[in-house]
């Protein structure tokens, strides 16, 4: 009777096994949350565009920051690609400036942050040593 069962019990695993029912219910769990999480919350909100086209348009840079404006300048440079070599050029320019100085700014902050990390660290230090 015990062998009858074990069996029994052998079978059903081998054939959740073969069936593979742990990865089908995590695709199902995945594909549940999926379709029930609302994704397109950014779309409407018309703050957030706001938000973003200002923070585009905060640096006074005069290269193209949109793929409208980049196909309206190649529109108007398609006949004559030296000017747009230059215009190119000129843009790079611009953009390695603008990627250097918040570059520069980055490094301050981080070097900031590691000289009063090191400080809170010589205190920790000193009060573990003075105990």
């Amino acid at each position: 009777m015990t062998n009858w069962i074990s069996n029994a019990i052998a079978k059903i695993s081998s054939l959740f096994q073969g069936l593979q029912v742990k990865r089908f219910l995590a695709v199902a769990v995945v594909g549940l949350i999926v379709l029930t999480t609302n994704v397109d919350s950014g779309r409407s909100n018309s703050q957030l565009r706001q938000q973003v086209r200002e923070s585009v348009e905060q640096n006074d840079a005069q290269r193209p920051k949109t793929i409208g404006q980049w196909n309206r300048e190649a529109r108007e440079t398609k006949g004559n690609p030296g000017e747009r070599l230059q215009r190119i050029g000129q843009q790079s320019g611009e953009a390695f400036k603008e990627f250097g100085s918040g570059y520069v700014e980055g490094a301050k902050e981080t070097a900031g942050g590691v000289k009063d990390s090191a400080a809170q660290a010589g205190r920790d230090i000193s009060n573990s040593v003075g105990r």
